[in-house]
């Protein structure tokens, strides 16, 4: 298919702006703008752009990396509106992981084929400022080829405030003791307004900005997010879109986008109705937009576009893939922060059923490190269908959040 041809028939103005994309030209965000407004064909116009320009980004490879999820506790002394994760200390169901326990769940996933471990968690109050580099030194002392992918923005603020350390040598400190990258969460959307009405009291958009900022200085590179479906506005998320891409511009240290939905199923501020007019999550079109608006937003800044499986499951997430999305992210073994707010996608997806979703959509399947190297791309039958040890265990030997609530092994103690 000629895509010039097709953008004939559609919006001039639009046609103009998707047309400029496919030279290679940068799209502002007035233009941006414009193209989170577009309906009917010029909306499957963008969809085919975005993957255009994904295919000459990163070919036919779609990828996914073997990871696992350790939320060592869920105890915060934040409460943000969309968090349903999170419990104060006087919780019964409070919890927190002892680092040994952690450096097990890492071994055990070492041991089924993880290259990647990610670790988030809520803030617990009088935590040790420097519990974080003792969690990566701890690893690392027993898994020296592992990447620790960890420790939101938020966090990192966290554990230098305790510590009493400057961001960037509290960066710095954990880089030598194993951290990898940083996840670019907590960044939900960075304007103000919003900011203040979801998560009052949050790491502030300056502070995001220069931690992720500081990251990048050391040579450690971040994830980027966004957080939708709320009450945020089109042009919040150009605003939000334009910030990421400033930075990226500087740095180059921005692995991947990731667009995250908001589930507001036992979220606090939908379930309890603390803020007017607030929506119930993205529809199917608003996660197709800003997918495909995002490649094309960010195209020749940044290559990886990752769809959220847990967020958006296996059958949405499969259609994104045509959608400018090149990338599903981890398999995750143990996904306790979307499922606690209600996502009804589980907590695990097999290697091998990434593999046969990518199949599926007419993409080559790739496992992949943390800074997207090509581990191993899969292209007959019978690799893609191949099992290995993780694909044949039952997820439940990995025990579910809501089980892990419930145990008083682990359960928080004030002190």
């Amino acid at each position: 298919m000629n895509i010039e041809n097709v953008l004939r028939n559609i919006d001039p103005e639009i046609a103009s702006i998707l047309g400029r994309s496919l030279d290679g030209k940068e799209v502002s965000s007035v233009d941006t703008l414009k193209l989170f407004e577009a309906t009917g064909p010029s909306l499957s116009i963008i969809t085919l752009v975005a993957d255009e320009l994904r295919r000459r980004a990163n070919g036919e490879i779609v990828t996914y990396v073997i990871n696992r999820n350790i939320n060592f506790t869920n105890v915060c002394i934040k409460q943000c509106g969309f968090c349903a994760f999170s419990r104060d200390f006087r919780v019964e169901e409070g919890y927190i992981l002892p680092i040994e326990e952690i450096v097990r769940r890492a071994k055990e996933a070492w041991q089924f084929g993880a290259t990647e471990i990610c670790i988030q968690a809520g803030l617990p109050p009088k935590m040790d400022g420097f519990f974080y580099v003792k969690i990566c030194k701890a690893i690392k002392k027993e898994l020296p080829e592992i990447h620790i992918h960890a420790f939101s923005p938020e966090e990192i603020l966290y554990g230098s405030s305790l510590s009493n350390t400057k961001i960037h040598d509290y960066l710095k400190m954990l880089k030598e003791a194993g951290l990898g990258s940083l996840p670019g969460t907590s960044a939900e959307i960075l304007v103000k307004e919003v900011r203040n009405k979801i998560s009052p009291g949050r790491i502030n958009i300056e502070q995001w900005i220069d931690i992720i900022s500081t990251a990048h200085k050391l040579n450690i590179p971040t994830t980027s997010t966004i957080m939708y479906g709320h009450i945020e506005s089109n042009n919040d998320i150009v605003t939000h879109l334009e910030i990421i891409r400033n930075i990226q511009k500087q740095t180059g240290k921005f692995t991947e986008f990731v667009p995250l939905s908001y589930v507001h199923h036992e979220a606090p501020m939908s379930t309890h109705h603390l803020i007017k007019d607030i929506r119930p999550g993205a529809d199917g079109l608003e996660i197709l937009k800003i997918h495909a608006i995002s490649r094309i937003f960010f195209n020749n800044f940044i290559n990886n576009l990752q769809v959220s499986w847990v967020k958006e499951g296996p059958k949405l997430s499969q259609i994104l893939l045509g959608a400018g999305a090149n990338d599903l992210g981890g398999c995750l073994i143990n996904e306790s922060i979307s499922t606690s707010a209600g996502s009804q996608y589980g907590q695990f997806m097999r290697p091998v059923d990434m593999r046969k979703i990518i199949k599926a959509a007419g993409k080559i399947p790739a496992q992949r490190t943390s800074k997207y190297a090509i581990i191993k791309d899969f292209r007959t039958t019978e690799e893609i269908e191949s099992e290995n040890s993780l694909d044949k265990i039952n997820p439940e030997r990995f025990g579910s959040y809501n089980e892990l609530i419930k145990l008083n092994s682990f359960r928080f103690k004030k002190n």
